[in-house]
């Protein structure tokens, strides 16, 4: 349970900063972006698994750069869920994709840290 907590958290933050950084991608509010987030989170847990196995020959190909392709295209539909969160163009799509996966991963991990510090120090 604090696992999906925590990456609906990450996410959220991440998409709310990659929006600040870029132009191509908008949030009009926080509760957009935890919106998104939980989305997101959503996207990446069942619909993810199942594109990366359909393309994984063509990710093979490519030698991996596919994947990003995947990625921008779960960011993409987790955006068509969400009136307030909104992609512009096919490029902007593609990096905020990578920002919010590397920005995300850095948050889950201090956040994870975080809670099984505080775990530790309860008992």
């Amino acid at each position: 349970m604090t696992s999906i907590v925590v990456t609906w958290i990450a996410n959220s933050v991440a998409i709310y900063f990659v929006a600040y950084l870029l132009e191509g991608v908008s949030v009009t509010s926080w509760r957009d972006a935890f919106l998104a987030g939980a989305v997101l989170s959503l996207v990446n847990a069942i619909v993810k698994p199942v594109l990366v196995l359909l393309t994984l020959p063509i990710t093979v190909i490519t030698l991996g750069i596919f994947y990003f392709f995947v990625t921008a295209f779960c960011l993409w539909l987790a955006s068509a869920f969400v009136p307030g969160f909104m992609l512009h163009g096919l490029l902007n799509t593609i990096v905020a994709a990578v920002l919010i996966s590397l920005c995300s991963a850095v948050i889950a991990s201090v956040l994870t840290k975080a809670t099984a510090d505080s775990s530790r120090s309860t008992r």
